[in-house]
């Protein structure tokens, strides 16, 4: 009796992960460095939606935003010069993450 078919991820899904994961982080560090000015949560929502994946795949984009939240949580409670480093490389990171991502894989 054959099984249920498993969905099989796309060949970005690692990246987007990441991406996910920083963009957690960004939630959580841009507001406590006085970077309120984007809603990193609205952008993952977004990416979310543009996305269109399936139950799973939007578990583990989701789950992977929240422990990029939680690690700097765990970490920081006022902005610190190492917060503001930690910041500015996650924005470098994010931009080149969806940059590569837009790059390789747009329709």
């Amino acid at each position: 009796m054959p099984g249920a078919a498993l969905a099989v991820d796309p060949p970005y899904q690692a990246q987007m992960e990441r991406l996910s994961e920083i963009l957690g982080s960004l939630y959580m560090l841009g507001p406590l460095c006085g970077g309120d000015e984007i809603d990193w949560r609205s952008q993952m929502a977004e990416l979310i939606a543009l996305d269109e994946p399936d139950a799973d795949r939007r578990a583990r984009l989701a789950g992977a935003f929240n422990a990029g939240y939680e690690s700097y949580a765990r970490f920081y409670r006022t902005c610190t010069p190492s917060a503001e480093l930690a910041l500015e490389r996650l924005l470098d990171e994010g931009a080149a993450l969806a940059r590569d991502i837009h790059t390789q894989f747009a329709e």
